[in-house]
């Protein structure tokens, strides 16, 4: 069965992507086509990257790193929850792609984003990041508006518009994920 990993992308005290992350999860749990997880950063406690040596050449040396990567190695394709901080993604968020390389690879990847414009650029800068990790990007996305899809920018009380929007990409992450399962397969093998 296809493993698809929801990555909480914020860390921030009182933040508004639990709740974003939870109904993603409620919500693609609802299907009989992939198996889902929600993954907190939170509960990795990644430091700034402090491995010596880069994450291409995968010898990683800090438990913290072996953690977080056999964690990302364990799925075929992931839905990143991310705020807008400043026209991008979280700093922690940011980082925590940055640990890793190999288990990146390969895999689909789809954004739910939240925020002042829903998020849509920081989805738009992580396309970039994603891209050189050798992940295939869905192109629907859930943007998440905090005028609208909030109460008092903190309640999450999403468009009933936005389920069909994530059921969408959950359908693209879920079949990129299971296409490229003989690429992966083949990279492990090689």
């Amino acid at each position: 069965m296809t493993k698809i990993g929801i990555i909480l992308g914020s860390t921030r005290p009182g933040r508004n992507g639990e709740a974003v992350a939870k109904w993603v999860l409620e919500l693609a749990s609802q299907r009989t086509d992939a198996e889902f997880e929600l993954v907190d950063l939170l509960d990795y406690k990644l430091p700034h990257l402090d491995e010596a040596i880069p994450p291409s050449m995968a010898q990683y040396t800090q438990p913290h790193t072996i953690e977080w990567a056999a964690k990302i190695a364990s799925f075929d394709g992931f839905v990143m929850v991310t705020p807008e901080y400043n026209h991008s993604t979280s700093g922690a968020l940011k980082n925590a792609i940055d640990f890793l390389f190999a288990e990146w690879n390969n895999k689909a990847v789809g954004f739910v984003g939240y925020g002042s414009v829903g998020g849509a650029r920081a989805i738009e800068s992580l396309r970039l990041v994603v891209g050189e990790l050798m992940m295939a990007d869905v192109r629907a996305a859930v943007t998440l508006s905090l005028a609208t899809d909030f109460v008092n920018y903190s309640q999450f009380t999403p468009g009933a518009h936005q389920a069909a929007a994530l059921s969408t990409v959950l359908d693209q992450v879920v079949a990129w994920s299971t296409a490229l399962a003989p690429v992966r397969a083949a990279s492990v093998s090689a």
